[in-house]
């Protein structure tokens, strides 16, 4: 197997040397290099940017020709167009290029910039706010799964709930067959969009869906309660985040307590212990929890409010029993039933 290394030195070996460095530093061709600006090339040399623009676009047109008639680059070249047909006309980045090692041992992304830069054989995007770095055989095929990415977008937006409750994957399938297109094709457009996110939990849905992709620790919170299905502990809640590593940044249990306290979608159901309103747990006091319960079911003895508490806190027996013995406010029926005090 020919190395890009040893290719690319025999494409830029007519080169004169400081058409070379030129082109080296811009596509940053030298092992473990980043490519440079204009501007920083010309301060290595004393020449100024518009100088080393006319170098590089001189450099780059002499090497077309070389390019062309080199055969290891054309298999390169070749072999890349080849996959993007299959692909529907997109790839990521890391898709092609793993493609291409087999074509050419080492090949980076500045070796295929280069190629490409020269010869304009297909076309590479660099990563945005909304795209991951891919390549695209033609404007035309960019256009077509923008458009169906942005359409699966606005329809996955209308279903949410069927969404988070594990639906992706079949609501996707039957966009993508309403739509015709071919169903590998579009899994690599959705491949390239920062829309679509998939959370530690292997939930695939929005990226601007909390649900999905939690941007802050509150919503890290929420997800990490929604998984467990249960009231945590707010120090069981940091374990848990840092466990599932959401982005490599360690959360911290007094961090979280006080995230717990400020959001109203968790209630304290116990000594540091914390579940989720929209499970059915409620705030307040034990003694405002017992209100509420007598309220709602009238009378209740000692054994039906411990169920009834049970059901949104987490209590000792005797928690209750002492709460129940203050008269002022809750008074013991003679068949041995509570009721709120009514005088």
């Amino acid at each position: 197997m020919n190395t890009a290394k040893r290719t690319i030195d025999n494409v830029l070996s007519d080169l004169n040397p400081r058409q070379k460095e030129v082109i080296m530093g811009r596509f940053g061709l030298l092992e473990n290099q980043e490519p440079q600006t204009l501007a920083a090339i010309g301060n290595k040399y004393g020449l100024t940017r518009e100088r080393i623009r006319q170098i590089e676009a001189s450099s780059l047109k002499a090497l077309k020709e070389k390019i062309t008639g080199n055969s290891e680059c054309q298999n390169m070249l070749g072999k890349g167009k080849k996959y993007l047909q299959t692909t529907g006309g997109i790839a990521r980045e890391d898709n092609l290029l793993t493609h291409l090692a087999s074509t050419a041992d080492g090949l980076t992304r500045n070796h295929l910039s280069f190629l490409l830069e020269a010869t304009g054989a297909f076309h590479s995007y660099n990563e945005d706010k909304d795209f991951w770095p891919f390549y695209f055989g033609d404007k035309e095929k960019l256009s077509q799964a923008n458009k169906f990415t942005s359409q699966l977008v606005k329809f996955l937006k209308t279903q949410k709930t069927a969404i988070l409750d594990g639906n992706y994957s079949n609501l996707v399938k039957e966009f993508v067959d309403s739509a015709k297109i071919n169903e590998a094709h579009a899994k690599n457009y959705l491949s390239v969009s920062k829309k679509i996110h998939t959370n530690p939990f292997g939930d695939t849905g929005l990226s601007e869906w909390p649900e999905i992709k939690p941007q802050n620790i509150r919503d890290r919170i929420y997800l990490v309660l929604k998984k467990t299905g249960k009231p945590l502990h707010f120090e069981t809640i940091t374990q848990e985040i840092n466990r599932v590593n959401f982005d490599n940044r360690p959360a911290l249990a007094p961090t979280v307590h006080n995230e717990l306290i400020k959001d109203s979608r968790f209630v304290l159901v116990g000594r540091g212990i914390y579940g989720l309103s929209e499970a059915g747990y409620k705030p307040g006091t034990v003694q405002e929890v017992i209100k509420r319960i007598l309220k709602e079911n009238g009378p209740l003895n000692t054994k039906e409010i411990s169920l009834a508490i049970e059901k949104e806190r987490i209590l000792k027996p005797n928690t209750i029993l002492v709460n129940l013995q203050n008269r002022k406010v809750f008074e013991r029926l003679n068949d041995g039933a509570y009721r709120i005090r009514q005088d």
